[in-house]
């Protein structure tokens, strides 16, 4: 009987091995996420932070998941660490949003002007919306000759409580945006409000869909430009702020 116990479970063990689960290697997660083998990386000892800003701001409310966002909660705390870190000199802030949640946008934009580092941004694409704000905060601005920025008023979405202190709110809140432009582009307050008022720009709606060389010439971005222009330019930034801080500590 005993003998008839051991033949069988040794039967079990020799039948059922324990399955191993086959991990793709790095190398398939590289051909099935990018489709090639081999992705140049950022040097570790570089100086320069490259982030971001694609498809929607994402904010308070979690958006579909076929989305493409940018979530807000986790670029804080990315912000947060730049700021921290020594080896971090410069960052550049690559964008190309449709815009989003306003409140999301405005935190954002606040924390690129008063980090202590040089920051240089580059629209690619688009900028449109509350990625207006994003793209002029930083202490040089780019726009490729290709990309577009579009200026409307802010809107609600979902329900809307018909009061006179909810069109209040909404006023108030749409000059947070359009004194925080003005106060970090060359555009003047009358001018970035014409653009986001005017009629027939855009099809049944108002406001103005701003191209490259356009967002320089009204003041808004700095530079027609690419990735090159904004890499040079951040380098020199990260220079001079480092003569700067040496004049000061001597």
């Amino acid at each position: 009987m005993n003998n008839d116990l051991q033949k069988s479970e040794s039967e079990k063990q020799e039948g059922q091995e324990p399955q191993k689960e086959d991990k793709p290697s790095s190398l398939m997660e590289k051909i099935q996420q990018l489709g090639q083998t081999n992705v140049p990386q950022l040097s570790s000892d570089s100086r320069i932070h490259c982030l971001t800003i694609i498809g929607q701001i994402e904010g308070h409310l979690a958006l579909p998941p076929q989305n493409k966002t940018t979530k807000y909660e986790h670029l804080i705390p990315q912000l947060v660490a730049i700021e921290q870190n020594p080896k971090i000199e410069g960052v550049l802030i690559i964008l190309n949003t449709v815009g989003g949640d306003v409140e999301a946008g405005l935190a954002i934009s606040e924390m690129l002007a008063t980090l202590s580092k040089p920051t240089v941004s580059i629209v690619l694409g688009g900028g449109h919306s509350i990625g207006v704000p994003i793209a002029v905060s930083c202490d040089h601005s780019f726009i490729a000759g290709t990309a577009t920025m579009t200026i409307h008023p802010i809107r609600l979405t979902g329900l809307v409580i018909g009061v006179p202190a909810t069109f209040e709110y909404l006023d108030k809140m749409q000059d947070r945006v359009v004194n925080f432009v003005t106060k970090h582009s060359n555009i003047s307050e009358e001018k970035f409000k014409d653009l986001m008022f005017a009629k027939g720009n855009l099809t049944r709606d108002i406001g103005t869909n701003v191209v490259g060389p356009d967002a320089v010439e009204y003041g808004l971005i700095d530079e027609v430009g690419g990735l090159g222009q904004a890499m040079k330019k951040l380098n020199q930034l990260i220079d001079q702020s480092k003569v700067t801080n040496e004049g000061l500590v001597q």
